[in-house]
């Protein structure tokens, strides 16, 4: 799971599997750090940097699987969302657990792309949508950042999880719960269940 971003008053993003951007700045005021992100699971979100006095700037982007979220340095729009990672347990290569784009600081200023493999854009850019874009369903993905003006106010939810198993045909019990996908013909004698919500397997 990723960690939140930062806030206009609360700057420094919050830890996670994958860390949290950092938010813009204010006058003169120092940005926010993004969050740490935890070691074999993702990297630390961008951090919002500032150099001189400018009237504020972009936010970090959210951390990814695969990297950390762009950080940002006395530019008004917001840092992209860290790539996330391919995986073929599916016998397919699906890239999944991709950062949050950040908002921008004014609307007429790029929002930051989420990162590969489902994250969601930030909002308040001129190419943007007036809200952040959430996360791709299943993929754990972080959600776009909301920006702090009035008429593009609100971020966006993360992806839900996946839980995936792969074994051998021969070891496969039958005995689930929660009605996973059951795929016995993508890999020869091995069967692949996928989890969209919860649910159990029993060896």
């Amino acid at each position: 799971g990723g960690g939140g971003g930062g806030t206009f008053y609360t700057k420094a993003g919050v830890a996670g599997g994958s860390g949290g951007g950092g938010a813009r700045e204010s006058g003169a005021e120092a940005g926010g750090d993004g969050g740490a992100g935890t070691s074999n699971q993702g990297y630390r979100g961008g951090n919002a940097e500032l150099t001189g006095a400018v009237d504020g700037s972009g936010s970090g982007g959210g951390g990814g699987a695969s990297e950390q979220g762009e950080d940002i340095d006395s530019v008004f729009g917001g840092g992209d969302g860290g790539d996330g990672v391919a995986s073929a347990i599916t016998a397919a290569s699906v890239t999944r657990a991709g950062g949050g784009g950040a908002s921008s600081h004014f609307s007429n200023n790029p929002a930051g792309n989420g990162g590969s493999g489902g994250g969601g854009k930030g909002a308040g850019g001129s190419t943007s949508p007036a809200n952040g874009v959430a996360g791709t369903t299943n993929t754990g993905s972080g959600g776009g950042g909301g920006n702090h003006a009035s008429h593009y106010p609100n971020a966006a939810a993360g992806g839900s999880g996946v839980v995936i198993l792969r074994m051998p045909d021969s070891g496969y019990s039958g005995t689930t719960s929660g009605s996973p996908t059951v795929d016995t013909s993508s890999v020869a004698d091995e069967t692949i269940l996928i989890f969209n919500a919860s649910g159990s397997y029993t060896p």
